[in-house]
């Protein structure tokens, strides 16, 4: 496997720096500390680990790629402020519109683009989630996959959050992804219901199937008490597969 070109820096939960071609790229802003608890309704979720650097540390990015803006564990109070602040967020919607300011509403399969700093073009897709069993998901969710236009055949794809389905596939049918960054934890509301609201491992298996070859990057599995699997369960079932060798945590 050839050495990857995209550099990801975890920071906690959803929360990833991704460096490529100049390009800095922040996935799902969450920068609180540990101990803090948000409630929506009946849900209340509660955060067990706070981020490893303060977005201070991590200066200026390009783009911020919010999956949704509607639930604490993608995205916290810190990390409202972060978004208040960034030159652009690409996100959904209803989010853009709750959002305002320099959020950019995508649908599924719209595509931007953002131009880089040596004046190469970044594509940036939105991908179909879906957050919860059908017809009883949790709000509308889009992942991404971005690509150079000038390199098509590397594409970096972050699922948001999301189960295995045929959205999720047809992805893989879409794009030659070379790393899929998949937001893994099984997490589980009991207000809401026994069901898993993002991949399980074992749907992590599948997703690396569907993905032929790409690596695959676990995120959002640890830091909130809601998830119900982690990173053991994780390593188990890629262990199980035979398919150690596709995972890469940062």
């Amino acid at each position: 496997m050839p050495a990857p070109s995209w550099k990801i820096t975890y920071i906690g939960g959803p929360t990833a720096l991704v460096e490529f071609g100049g390009v800095r790229l922040l996935t799902d802003p969450t920068f609180d500390p540990a101990g803090e608890s948000y409630q929506t309704g009946p849900v209340t979720l509660h955060k067990t680990m706070g981020p490893a650097v303060t977005f201070e540390q991590i200066g200026a990015v390009d783009a911020v790629l919010l999956s949704h803006d509607h639930h604490a564990d993608n995205l916290d109070r810190a990390g409202r402020e972060m978004t208040a602040a960034a030159r652009t967020v690409f996100t959904t919607v209803d989010g853009a519109q709750r959002l305002g300011g320099s959020a950019v509403p995508l649908r599924p399969w719209e595509a931007v683009e953002l131009p880089a700093r040596d004046g190469r073009i970044l594509k940036i897709t939105a991908t179909p989630a879906r957050h919860g069993p059908p017809e009883m998901d949790r709000g509308p969710v889009i992942g991404f996959a971005a690509a150079f236009t000038d390199a098509p055949e590397d594409v970096l794809y972050v699922s948001g959050d999301t189960v295995w389905f045929e959205g999720v596939a047809e992805v893989a049918r879409r794009f030659s992804v070379t790393t899929a960054i998949l937001f893994l934890g099984a997490a589980r509301v009991a207000a809401v219901g026994p069901f898993h609201l993002t991949m399980t491992a074992a749907e992590a298996v599948e997703a690396a199937r569907a993905f032929h070859g790409a690596r695959i990057v676990p995120l959002h599995c640890e830091g909130w008490e809601h998830f119900s699997e982690s990173r053991a369960d994780v390593e188990r079932a890629f262990r199980e597969a035979g398919m150690s060798d596709r995972l890469f945590w940062p």
